[in-house]
């Protein structure tokens, strides 16, 4: 709790995680929110796919370019139109939807969707760390940072999609995705003007020093934060973006252990005559990863990023292991709810590794990437998961899922982070000594 209390006192209180968590509620409504409207609207599920499909792509492929756009001429007016911008596209989406817009506009709104995303949960996650940096925060307390906004993360993935399920059950979709809507011109503009969104200015001039945050605050930067690889030799700086690959892969194959599991619950509770507890299942699932979440600042500084890495991996496939033989309902909420422990753990651990290995100057884009790697993972498990349930039973989704995970586990023991550099300068491995 001590740690969590630095943590919020970093950006001046509770304001700013509670206008970062609504910002980016959103993003986790949209996906079933376009599913359920044009599913409903064109009374056609091929069209609702698509039009779901082409929102994740946009969001995969429209991600890094926002936080990249953020890196480089700051938060704070980068957010700003792409909140403004991802308002009107949703609006649009909805009186396409119910104007019965062929299926090619709908599609076109979808991608539009994606890529005007804000990225409120990366930028949040940059903001924050620079706060802790400059601010010269210990291990613990970024350790802290980057749990809460994993924890944020997750609690928008469970009630994202329980809040279109209630909309689309009392009212209707579209009511959902105008709650998104508002949801995206209000706390995304309160995200891009908060103060601290000056912490992530970039320099003017090249010029390296304090950055002032209003009220007589000033943060220090650090030395070798203003050029990215400043001090790097090529070779480190090969195996520094090695890394980066390494852990960009392992958050795609999150992704599609997530999409894979969900295709296997929604086809075994069909199969089991309850259809409405695949939410339900998954929401249970997310509220176990969240609270691990919350519990992984307190993970003594002694036990290194690497061994996070690789034990976190290793439990995700040692626990998804039961998926293969679940046959009835009590024991799929048991074996889901126990594998939910392990997904926080790895997703805090990658986004920690990718704090020490990518120069500051490009932590937004670099965030960005990761959580578009889950996203883009995901879909297209789902895309392949689906039919392969719907054609060969539940176990055969769940037998990618444990696919997937067995192919995380080797990429974290194949790679050798700590032989790269963390953007400050300061050598990975031993996680108390690094920044």
């Amino acid at each position: 709790m001590t740690t969590y209390r630095t943590v919020i006192g970093l950006g001046g209180g509770p304001l700013l995680p509670a206008v970062s968590f609504l910002g980016r509620l959103p993003t986790a409504m949209c996906q079933l929110g376009s599913l359920l409207l044009v599913a409903r609207t064109s009374g056609s599920l091929a069209t609702a796919g698509l039009v779901g499909g082409a929102l994740a792509a946009g969001q995969t492929a429209g991600g890094p370019v926002v936080g990249r756009l953020a890196d480089r001429l700051g938060q704070r007016p980068v957010v700003l139109v792409a909140a403004l911008l991802n308002a009107c596209a949703v609006t649009g989406l909805v009186t396409g939807a119910l104007g019965h817009a062929p299926t090619a506009g709908l599609v076109a709104l979808g991608v539009l969707v994606g890529l005007s995303v804000p990225q409120v949960g990366p930028l949040s996650r940059s903001r924050m760390v620079a706060l802790a940096r400059r601010g010269g925060a210990d291990e613990r307390t970024v350790s802290g940072v980057l749990s809460l906004e994993g924890t944020l993360d997750e609690t928008s993935f469970v009630l994202g999609p329980a809040l279109v399920g209630i909309a689309a059950t009392v009212a209707h979709p579209a009511v959902a995705l105008g709650l998104a809507a508002a949801l995206l011109a209000a706390c995304g503009v309160a995200f891009a003007l908060h103060p601290t969104a000056r912490a992530v200015a970039p320099a003017r001039g090249g010029r390296v020093g304090a950055l002032p945050l209003g009220g007589g605050l000033r943060v220090p930067r650090p030395a070798g934060s203003g050029r990215p690889g400043a001090g790097a030799g090529r070779g480190e700086r090969h195996r520094r973006r090695g890394t980066v690959y390494a852990l960009r892969a392992s958050a795609a194959l999150q992704g599609a252990m997530f999409g894979a599991c969900q295709a296997g619950i929604t086809a075994l509770t069909e199969e089991l005559g309850a259809p409405g507890q695949s939410g339900l299942v998954y929401a249970a699932m997310g509220v176990m990863s969240a609270v691990v979440g919350l519990a992984m600042a307190s993970v003594p500084p002694a036990v290194t990023l690497t061994a996070r890495w690789r034990a976190a991996t290793c439990a995700a496939l040692v626990l998804a292991l039961p998926l293969l033989v679940v046959h009835s309902l009590g024991w799929l909420y048991l074996v889901v709810v126990i594998l939910g422990s392990a997904y926080a753990p790895h997703l805090i651990t990658l986004f920690s590794l990718t704090e020490r290995v990518v120069p500051a100057s490009r932590m937004g884009e670099s965030m960005a990437f990761m959580t578009s790697g889950v996203i883009g993972g995901q879909a297209l498990a789902l895309m392949a998961a689906g039919p392969v349930a719907e054609g060969y039973g539940p176990g055969a989704a769940f037998g990618i899922a444990v696919g997937t995970a067995a192919a995380a586990c080797a990429l974290a023991w194949a790679a050798r982070p700590e032989r790269a550099r963390d953007g400050h300068g300061g050598a990975l491995a031993p996680a108390s000594s690094a920044g």
